[in-house]
């Protein structure tokens, strides 16, 4: 009797494809080659995916008659994915991106059937209220819980997404902002290259309030180059540069947040991102914010493709 499912998250830069039984992974293959690979040559992202497959079936004594099928999520369902798939319209919740997966069967990589869920689209008339999403649709539906019941959640990382879920559990409003890819090019392509050190420091809440409060008030532009200041002229160490940095591009997606009518955030994704929202929102909102594990935020995805795909 089949009892396994694999599941790839699709991204821009890396795929990731889980072994799982009973809710649990088994083995994990991260494959540095996602969609943007697929914009010169899509024969790369298939090959790739086709040999992990091969190497998690082989490594663990199965076979593909051992697989119920691959759900896959994330940027698989793009123009530069295995199977381009358009958005459903929010509000979207578990029963409906059940209702609209699509299965596939691509020989060309394995008998194995693919299941792909679709992304979700906000769209209107103006680009304000227009926005779309791959992969984190998935991930709210491994980590949306009942006892939360109407929130924010907050999924931190290249492409930061502010979520918003109605109480039936489904995803009504969000907005996408280049959080995780500021942070990257500001740090390393920029004259803050030197006073930003993203591998070793570690948060100081005070000047990570600094950098959140002297933004709001003059302006991410010129909060930015008070970095390079507190380095040169106030000879601050590395933890206290990186706190200003980080609480400076965080401030007007924190702000946003702040001025949700919800009462209840809730945090996954990245570490980094995720504990330093944490701590300006403790300190500067009247939010409920529960924060969740490495753990949980780790395994989102895995779980709510599940989720979807068993959903009756």
């Amino acid at each position: 009797m089949k009892s396994f499912y694999l599941t790839l998250d699709g991204g821009t830069t890396n795929t990731r494809i889980n072994l799982v039984k009973e809710r649990k992974i088994i083995a994990s293959i991260k494959i540095p080659v996602g969609a943007r690979a697929s914009i010169e040559n899509r024969e790369i992202l298939k090959s790739e995916i086709k040999n992990a497959i091969k190497k998690l079936i082989f490594e663990n004594s199965l076979s593909e008659n051992d697989v119920i099928c691959i759900i896959a999520s994330g940027m698989i369902t793009s123009e530069f994915g295995l199977c381009k798939l358009d958005h459903i319209s929010a509000p979207a919740g578990i029963k409906e991106l059940h209702d609209s997966m699509e299965k596939v069967i691509l020989s060309e990589i394995t008998e194995i059937p693919f299941v792909f869920i679709r992304g979700v689209k906000t769209f209107s008339e103006s680009f304000e209220d227009t926005d779309i999403m791959r992969g984190e649709e998935t991930e709210i539906m491994g980590l949306i819980s009942e006892k939360y019941g109407k929130c924010v959640y907050i999924l931190p990382g290249s492409h930061s997404k502010v979520i918003k879920t109605d109480s039936f559990g489904r995803i009504c409003e969000f907005s996408t902002m280049l959080t995780g890819e500021m942070i990257a090019s500001l740090s390393s392509h920029t004259i803050l290259r030197d006073a930003v050190d993203l591998e070793s420091s570690e948060i100081d809440p005070e000047y990570l309030l600094k950098g959140y409060d002297y933004s709001l008030n003059e302006g991410i532009n010129k909060s930015l180059f008070k970095v390079r200041i507190l380095k040169n002229l106030f000879s601050c160490g590395k933890n206290e540069t990186y706190s200003f940095f980080i609480g400076t591009v965080l401030s007007a997606e924190i702000e946003q947040i702040a001025k949700s009518d919800a009462e209840t955030v809730v945090l996954g994704g990245k570490a980094q991102i995720k504990n330093a929202m944490e701590i300006i929102l403790k300190n500067r909102s009247d939010k409920n914010v529960i924060t969740l594990s490495d753990k949980d935020a780790e395994l989102s995805t895995t779980l709510g493709a599940i989720r979807i795909y068993e959903e009756e």
